[in-house]
């Protein structure tokens, strides 16, 4: 008996959309689900190597919550490759700005960081309001008030 795998053809074919409502949750929470399904790790077919994941839409992803003092505390960095371009910028000035870059920075950093996770990250569609222009997909619903710890 042999072990079935999947190829890339037989991946592709096999994707969903999901789409998940940012609104309320926890951003870290929130990337978690959505790095999984991008990944495909819920999948019998996940395979390492292989993309064998989902598209994901993200709705309100400008609603999603740091929690504790990140909003205050937390900062982005990167370098712009130009000599002295080492830019800092604040969670809370960053959430003004471009509050949908926080959400895929934060899911594209549970990504791996080889050509196989920027394949996984451009699956992922993030948007500010409930609007998406994905409908004719017909992406399903991920409930993610059930992802909650229960708390005594």
């Amino acid at each position: 008996m042999r072990t079935p795998f999947p190829s890339t053809v037989t991946a592709q074919d096999a994707r969903q959309w999901w789409i998940l409502d940012a609104n309320a949750v926890p951003m870290g929470r929130l990337a978690t689900v959505a790095a999984r399904l991008l990944m495909g790790k819920d999948k019998t077919t996940w395979t390492p190597f292989i993309d064998t994941g989902d598209f994901v839409v993200i709705v309100n992803g400008d609603k999603a919550l740091l929690t504790g003092r990140k909003e205050d505390d937390k900062t982005y960095r990167w370098h712009t490759l130009y000599p002295g371009g080492f830019r800092e910028v604040a969670a809370s000035k960053m959430r003004a700005r471009r509050p949908v870059r926080m959400v895929e920075l934060a899911i594209q950093g549970m990504l791996p960081k080889t050509r196989l996770g920027r394949a996984m990250a451009r699956k992922l569609k993030v948007h500010a309001g409930p609007e998406h222009p994905h409908g004719a997909q017909a992406p399903k619903a991920v409930d993610l008030s059930a992802n909650k710890r229960e708390t005594a």
